[in-house]
């Protein structure tokens, strides 16, 4: 079904913001406030809602941000929703629990930006004991130990927060809509050529009930998506043109 954007005051189409920042959201009124505010200043804010019952998506509006309703339920269904609706050059995704802070993209954007990297990924490093289970952890490391087979990347988290160039995400094509979503991404740009870094963040205990990482259910129905992402063939390599290099 079609998503729903609702007008906001942060940018409009003749004020462009530099960067959008999509926010999966379900379910995470307690945390709105902070992880808006953390926003940097002169960016959009995408909350994407997927069937919030707690008002999020009222209260997100009344903070300034930009809402757009998906009523297909999934992560990537948020995910690739907010990536459409955006408009700036360059889009950040962080996810809405607190968990992550948005202001920690701005050297993401900056590299990007300069040309240095093509996906920029935040590298999770909790700050307290609890924010990042042991499950969820030992499934993250089994996971980038199969990417590294797959692809030959060396990296050392799958973490939401990221950034990229809008149209470049566009191209890739990404078709999962479930908790496979974020995996894709990296496995096709990666297949691509892209140059694909990663840097420390902070990471905190969630703000209100995990619906993935924080239950062993969620973390094994995440496990399965990426999985099948996974075992996808690589993209073949794109057509070169007489006369133009890639």
């Amino acid at each position: 079904m079609k998503a729903v954007t609702i007008s906001s005051p942060r940018a409009t189409p003749a004020d462009p913001a530099p960067v959008d920042v999509v926010l999966p959201c379900l379910d995470e009124a307690e945390a709105l406030p902070w992880v808006l505010e953390r926003v940097p200043p002169g960016w959009r804010a995408l909350v994407v809602d997927n069937g919030s019952t707690d008002g999020s998506a009222d209260l997100a509006a009344r903070l300034g941000a930009t809402v757009i309703h998906e009523t297909r339920r999934g992560f990537g269904a948020a995910c690739h929703a907010g990536l459409t609706a955006a408009t700036a050059p360059v889009v950040c995704f962080c996810d809405c629990d607190a968990s992550l802070d948005p202001g920690d993209l701005v050297p993401f954007v900056e590299r990007v930006a300069a040309g240095e990297a093509d996906l920029v990924l935040g590298r999770r490093r909790p700050e307290r004991r609890g924010a990042w289970p042991p499950h969820a952890r030992a499934a993250n490391l089994a996971l980038t130990r199969l990417l590294r087979r797959r692809t030959g990347l060396r990296l050392r988290d799958l973490g939401p927060l990221r950034a990229a160039r809008r149209e470049e995400l566009l191209a890739l094509d990404l078709t999962d809509r479930r908790s496979g979503y974020p995996l894709q991404m990296v496995v096709r740009a990666a297949d691509a050529g892209w140059r694909i870094t990663e840097d420390d963040v902070p990471y905190r205990p969630r703000t209100g009930a995990s619906k993935v990482t924080g239950t062993w259910r969620g973390t094994w129905h995440a496990v399965r998506d990426m999985s099948r992402v996974l075992s996808e063939e690589p993209a073949a390599a794109p057509a070169v043109r007489e006369g133009v290099r890639p």
